[in-house]
């Protein structure tokens, strides 16, 4: 096992259950300093006490909501008092919902922008400055496949992560002189709890369960790039090729796939 996350400082939001849950997991296993972001303090509480008696790694837990910047700001802040300087920073909280354009109301496009977009893209901002200074750091932001392939029944959430992707491929150029990485994950469906939101009937669950990739996969993928020149990690390969094809060839992409994309 690689010893370069050893005494490493990560913050990783949406930590209390799926991806974030392995991958703070993970990231103790290998020697790291952990802080963990999520609404559900209580959840963070149990995971701290867990991975600090397994690992014998420090452990820092607060309660956030990305969609709240002025919460960002004064947490952010207490993390740099607490440990000085951030190393990684996993931008991983996140949800959708799967609904027509004309059935979503603006209220629930808002609430997926604001945590999906603004809220990443608020917590990078705090950690750009000390990483820049540091001429060190990696920034990894969680999108999806449908950053890259965009489905019917899904607008505002495919909308959300295009956003992303495009943030992190700007976000890249710009820190490329001050040595901080910067990596885009784009994972097709994942087994969590995110579907109890975005697939209320379960229609898509259904149509996709036996593709869908588990938490842990993920994680590892994700724990393996931190801290390299890693671009994008396009999970499972099968369907990031289809984004390759659907970006050469759209319209029989489209007409070919409209079947399978309506099983939402």
């Amino acid at each position: 096992m690689s010893d370069r996350l050893k005494n490493k400082n990560i913050i990783i939001t949406g930590a209390s259950f799926g991806v974030g849950l392995e991958l703070a997991s993970l990231c103790a296993n290998r020697g790291a300093n952990l802080v963990l972001l999520a609404r559900s303090i209580e959840k963070l509480e149990q995971i701290k006490h867990e991975l600090e008696d397994r690992f014998s790694v420090s452990v820092f837990v607060y309660k956030l909501d990305v969609s709240n910047s002025d919460e960002i700001e004064r947490i952010f802040l207490e993390i740099k008092n607490e440990l000085g300087h951030v190393d990684i920073l996993v931008n991983n909280a996140g949800f959708g919902m799967f609904k027509e354009a004309d059935h979503i109301s603006l209220d629930e496009v808002k609430a997926m922008f604001n945590v999906n977009v603004i809220g990443l893209m608020a917590c990078t901002s705090m950690v750009l400055p000390w990483m820049k200074e540091r001429r060190s750091g990696h920034i990894i932001n969680v999108a999806s496949m449908a950053g890259k392939v965009a489905t019917p029944k899904s607008s505002a959430y495919c909308a959300t992560k295009h956003a992303v992707l495009g943030y992190t491929n700007s976000l890249r150029l710009e820190l490329a002189e001050h040595n901080v990485f910067v990596t885009a994950v784009n994972p097709g469906p994942i087994m969590t709890n995110f579907f109890t939101i975005a697939d209320k009937k379960g229609t898509y669950v259904n149509s996709v369960k036996k593709y869908m990739l588990t938490p842990v996969y993920v994680a590892e993928k994700i724990v393996n790039c931190m801290l390299t020149q890693t671009r994008e990690i396009n999970l499972p390969r099968w369907m990031n090729a289809g984004s390759v094809i659907y970006a050469l060839f759209p319209r029989a992409f489209e007409r070919i796939g409209k079947r399978a994309f309506n099983k939402k």
